[in-house]
């Protein structure tokens, strides 16, 4: 079974940011679960390098649009690649193979009658590259997203017969699960019932782009061209560029994940262009929400912007994997407080994941020769822990499966707390004191040794890192959740089942696997 998900293509115009950050991590997560179940997956980013913005951006700094983005762009890959992202195809829309995919792509639109031209007069917003349809305003007016002045247009383009469309789209969105969390749906339907217009799909006398065939002085609207850079990622590298290859090589996706500010695009141009050149649709188009800091909006003005490269020197990626991950309801706006996650890390990871594996395996250390006890009744899959570890499971997996990170990583908390409370129930510590005692000690070490195991495992597609160190202190191996290297997919499936720990297999000498978060200073 294939699976291929995107990120959005992040706009060339500037470095990485948190929120970008945030949906490439959620995406990472949604490609390491699918590949340890054993799916073939291909998971796409990359970025969006077209477009007036850019070109104004560049010519301010005194550097070329190209120079610029090979800029941004290197420091996004360089960026994934420190955060350990496990994407299969990075994309750049400067790439010379892109720009052939667009020109066959608009070749079938125009020759489905879908281009025409007409006068474009409206309100523009540069840094959203796209006309605003109502500015609220008869004088001076600006975007309600960026806060900056919209320039007013009026020339002529090449339009996309988008209202040719209206009926297609309607019954589109009204498709189960098309358009994902419910509130996403309700804002596309709002705007598909009052009416599709056509759009403009080129703009004149724009240097920064990828001129349109057989129309001199036109440039491609950004935004046709972006989109089609999730069509281009999934050519071989040196394969000739062909849009019928694409349907071999992955397509249609299964799923973008975007910010909800781009939804519209998503889940109304793009489907339409789709089905103009004869290809088939994603199967589903996630909006998530925006994140503030301390509930302020973060900006460079407001000096409170949190650099994704700060974050993981100071915190380490576990620690922010699993605040955003965990905290935030995915699809709805988060906001990123220090303290709390400060709290959550030192609670979650630290103390009742972390500290039960460390204190488990050095009693099993002290008392059973180094190494893990003998199973005895701790390895009956009917043991309390083991149905605590299979439900967390179904909960992982259905959570994982539905995008919504923070109920799996509620089920693993739950999973730690059940095995916690089951170790101080039982108290070793005090029973290996009794007489003839030793069998029924052992057997309980066993059963929260081997529910910690569990935890590793069901963490691996959250905390790679993470779920590593706790196998390691189990003396089992690491999943391979990257998608490079040897490994069978099967791997993770089979080590969810009770009893994989070996009794008398050596246990390393224990180490704390998450350290404690000390923050003395604003990030």
């Amino acid at each position: 079974m294939s699976y291929t998900l995107t990120t959005p293509l992040y706009y060339a115009n500037d470095r990485a940011h948190l929120g970008s950050t945030y949906t490439t991590l959620a995406c990472d997560a949604i490609a390491r679960h699918r590949r340890l179940r054993g799916e073939r997956v291909t998971f796409i980013t990359g970025c969006d390098e077209h477009g007036q913005k850019i070109q104004r951006t560049a010519e301010a700094a005194g550097f070329s649009p190209q120079a610029h983005c090979d800029a941004v762009s290197e420091g996004y890959r360089a960026l994934w690649s420190r955060w350990q992202i496990s994407h299969d195809r990075f994309i750049r829309t400067s790439d010379p193979r892109h720009r052939l995919l667009v020109e066959q792509f608009f070749a079938r639109v125009e020759a489905s009658g879908d281009v025409l031209e007409g006068r474009q007069q409206g309100w523009y917003c540069v840094a959203c590259e796209e006309f605003k349809d109502d500015p609220h305003e008869s004088e001076d007016p600006e975007c309600p997203i960026h806060r900056r002045p919209l320039e007013w247009r009026d020339e002529l383009n090449l339009f996309f017969r988008l209202s040719r469309y209206q009926q297609a789209i309607e019954e589109l969105i009204r498709r189960p699960g098309f358009i994902t969390p419910a509130s996403r749906r309700r804002e596309v339907e709002n705007f598909v019932a009052q009416g599709l217009r056509d759009f403009s799909i080129s703009r004149v006398d724009l240097p920064w782009g990828i001129p349109v065939p057989g129309h001199a002085g036109h440039t491609f609207y950004v935004w046709f061209d972006a989109l089609l850079g999730y069509l281009t990622a999934l050519l071989e590298p040196d394969e000739p560029v062909l849009l019928d290859t694409i349907l071999q090589r992955g397509w249609p996706a299964q799923l973008h994940v975007i910010g909800k500010d781009i939804l519209r695009f998503h889940a109304v141009y793009w489907p339409a262009m789709l089905l103009s050149a004869g290809l088939p649709l994603p199967e589903r188009v996630f909006g998530h929400g925006f994140l503030t800091r301390e509930g302020q909006k973060m900006g460079k003005s407001l000096g409170n912007v949190l650099d994704p490269e700060l974050l993981l020197e100071r915190c380490g990626r576990d620690a922010v994997r699993w605040y955003l991950l965990r905290d935030i309801p995915f699809g709805d706006d988060g906001d990123f407080q220090q303290q709390r996650f400060t709290d959550l890390v030192n609670s979650d990871l630290a103390n009742t994941i972390g500290n039960l594996l460390n204190r488990t395996s050095s009693m099993a250390r002290k008392w059973f020769a180094a190494a893990v006890p003998p199973a005895g009744a701790g390895g009956d899959d009917r043991h309390p822990l083991a149905q605590a570890a299979n439900q967390a499971a179904e909960a992982v997996n259905g959570g994982l499966e539905g995008l919504d990170f923070r109920a799996a990583a509620e089920a693993i908390l739950q999973l730690a707390n059940t095995a916690n409370g089951y170790l101080n129930d039982q108290a070793p510590w005090k029973a290996m004191k009794q007489p003839a005692q030793e069998a029924a000690v052992a057997a309980d070490l066993y059963a929260v040794l081997e529910a910690s195991r569990w935890l590793a495992v069901l963490l691996a597609p959250l905390l790679p890192e993470l779920s590593a160190r706790m196998l390691a202190q189990l003396g089992q191996e690491p999943f391979n959740s990257s998608g490079h290297g040897e490994q069978q997919p099967s791997d993770w499936v089979v080590a969810l089942r009770w009893g994989v720990l070996a009794s008398g297999a050596p246990l390393p000498d224990p180490e704390p696997v998450m350290q404690r978060l000390e923050l003395d200073a604003p990030l």
